[in-house]
């Protein structure tokens, strides 16, 4: 695997939209508000052409202009990092468009984003062998006061710090609108994190450790047997170490939970798994369906493998989330209900 450096006092970091624009309240606002933030820290922020777009169907733009600027900011030594503005639908139309050759020969640079940026970061990890960071997006940081989630992504992208650990509360119901657009998370839910191993819950898991990847599962399910389908390589590559995948899901029922985490055992990703980190479903959040809930959704298809299984954990769209370096070797350790992430650039 391959780590990019951490972005160094007074760097460039480049905006870009290859999925959602901030072209709208709250969003517009948000992200001036972080551009002005980065920029009180010293940085210097350059804006991709589609930031400010939202001329796309379900993206900020045309599917090739959105291919077009992520490879361009990405090989262009004109910013040190790369931060999406935002989730979205359909990046994954993009991908057509996106030089992975030209990526792959570029020198590593840091892309963070989450959610339908999955098809980014999580590609980067198996297509190109280069870490990524699954995080928040820029308009998270125009917050008036940032949660300490925030200003632990900032320590990491960095490189201040190499270790994370879970929050105590997480938002259910967000207080960000057009009116209130500053607003920090709402977190009133106290975070109770459900430890299994294979499909018995247990109070406490040993340590385990190997090559951390995944990401959003509404993504990742799409991925499977299409050309962007480098799993089994990466497994192979891998193998000695073992992948600890962490997985979150956005618009996703109960069922179709189960279906995806079905499709993707089916196709072998998971033959090397040494443990999941499964975050807060979004939809599916205390759903039950014809007896099912989210956590049965999961252990019915991930269990026979008998490894670690972390689940409610700070990953995905109920905030707020650690940040992942998403290829990094990594330990996680638990006590109580809290996660801690060691990460290992190695």
């Amino acid at each position: 695997m391959r780590y990019p450096e951490f972005i160094k006092e007074n760097g460039t970091i480049g905006l870009v939209a290859p999925s959602f624009g901030c072209s709208f309240e709250p969003y517009k606002s948000c992200m001036d508000a972080a551009i002005k933030r980065f920029q009180g820290m010293g940085y210097t922020i350059i804006e991709g052409p589609n930031c400010r777009k939202s001329d796309g169907i379900g993206i900020s733009s045309t599917p090739e202009n959105c291919g077009r600027e992520l490879t361009d900011f990405y090989v262009s030594q004109d910013n040190d990092m790369l931060i999406t503005c935002g989730g979205g639908e359909l990046m994954c139309e993009t991908l057509d468009h996106v030089d992975f050759d030209a990526i792959n020969e570029a020198n590593p640079k840091w892309y963070m984003g989450y959610s339908d940026n999955t098809n980014f970061t999580f590609l980067l990890n198996t297509i190109c062998d280069v870490a990524s960071i699954y995080g928040p997006s820029i308009g998270a940081f125009g917050q008036s006061q940032l949660h300490k989630s925030l200003e632990d992504t900032i320590d990491l992208i960095t490189g201040k710090t190499l270790t994370v650990e879970g929050y105590n509360k997480f938002e259910i119901e967000s207080l960000k609108t057009e009116d209130n657009p500053f607003a920090t998370f709402n977190v009133t839910e106290k975070k109770e994190l459900k430890q299994f191993l294979g499909q018995a819950q247990v109070n406490r898991l040993p340590d385990f450790s190997g090559i951390i990847t995944g990401g959003c599962l509404d993504c990742l399910a799409n991925l499977v047997g299409t050309k962007y389908d480098n799993v089994d390589s990466f497994n192979e590559k891998y193998k000695d170490t073992g992948v600890i995948w962490f997985i979150e899901a956005c618009d996703l029922n109960v069922m179709s939970i189960r279906r995806a985490l079905w499709n993707l055992d089916r196709a072998g990703w998971f033959k090397n798994a040494k443990g999941f980190i499964v975050g807060r479903p979004l939809a599916a959040w205390k759903e039950e369906l014809m007896g099912l809930d989210q956590y049965t959704a999961v252990t019915g298809i991930l269990g026979k493998y008998n490894v670690p299984m972390l689940m409610d954990a700070d990953v995905g769209h109920l905030a707020p989330m650690v940040p992942i370096i998403s290829g990094a070797y990594t330990t996680v350790s638990t006590q109580g209900d809290n996660i801690t992430l060691n990460y290992s650039l190695k």
